[in-house]
């Protein structure tokens, strides 16, 4: 099983970190979701150190159960959603350079860290992830059912918004992690911002290398729970495992 080498971090490494998470953090003010924000708080990250995850998996473990394992980059869709099931959240240990802060070809730390784990703290959404990648093993065979899957995933845990009291928030950890597309997803005139309908999203083409052109608005994250049922409906199966029942407040901490 591999292991961060936190040693191996250089002086530019932990340098890089702390450019990302201080330009960031004050990024989001006003940006992202409660439920983000309460999970921030309750990590605590060290502004001027990578990430250790030891501590991480110690504070997460407490928390909700949850582990974060460290991978060596994208992992199959099998393995992903394997790891996923088991609370084991696939994690990159490599950290872009001070020449890539503002673009990767893949995820790094910084992406995986900053962006997901805040929510990892919170129990609802580690239900809904959980009882996803359920759906994703069961249907692993059917390329429908993971093309379902997959779409969720993107438009929510990577790319979601919510509206919220104070308006629409960002939930997705792959625009809270990326500083332009932070503004961009909130403020340009130029993506689609649509309520969330899991029919149209289902039939929506996403782009890994560019802003998405399309983001999908939560009324309230019930609506994550409610797409799985749909979900159920187009498998050959008659139960999926699932934990807890599934509220889906994620404001719990």
């Amino acid at each position: 099983m591999l292991k961060q080498d936190y040693n191996a971090y250089t002086e530019e490494d932990h340098n890089v970190w702390s450019i990302l998470f201080h330009r960031q953090i004050r990024h989001i003010q006003g940006k992202a979701s409660q439920a983000y924000l309460n999970g921030l708080q309750a990590i605590n990250f060290d502004a001027n150190k990578a990430p250790n995850f030891d501590s991480l998996n110690e504070r997460l473990n407490m928390l909700t159960g949850w582990q974060l394992q460290c991978v060596e980059g994208i992992v199959p869709y099998e393995e992903f959603f394997g790891l996923l099931a088991e609370q084991r959240f696939p994690c990159t240990s490599w950290l872009r350079t001070l020449e890539q802060l503002d673009y990767l070809e893949e995820p790094d730390m910084f992406h995986d860290v900053f962006g997901h784990v805040p929510l990892l703290t919170n129990p609802d959404f580690c239900e809904f992830i959980t009882q996803l990648a359920n759906l994703a093993l069961a249907g692993s065979r059917d390329e429908y059912v993971r093309n379902l899957v997959s779409r969720l995933y993107w438009f929510s845990v990577e790319f979601g918004l919510i509206e919220e009291e104070s308006g629409v928030r960002i939930y997705g950890a792959g625009i809270l992690s990326s500083f332009g597309e932070t503004t961009y997803s909130l403020e340009s005139p130029a993506p689609a911002r649509c309520p969330f309908d899991f029919s149209e999203m289902i039939s929506t083409s996403y782009s890994k290398d560019e802003y998405q052109d399309k983001y999908f608005v939560l009324k309230s994250y019930e609506q994550l729970f409610e797409c799985m049922y749909v979900i159920r409906g187009e498998m050959s199966i008659e139960r999926v495992p699932t934990d807890r029942g599934g509220r889906g407040n994620f404001v719990r901490v």
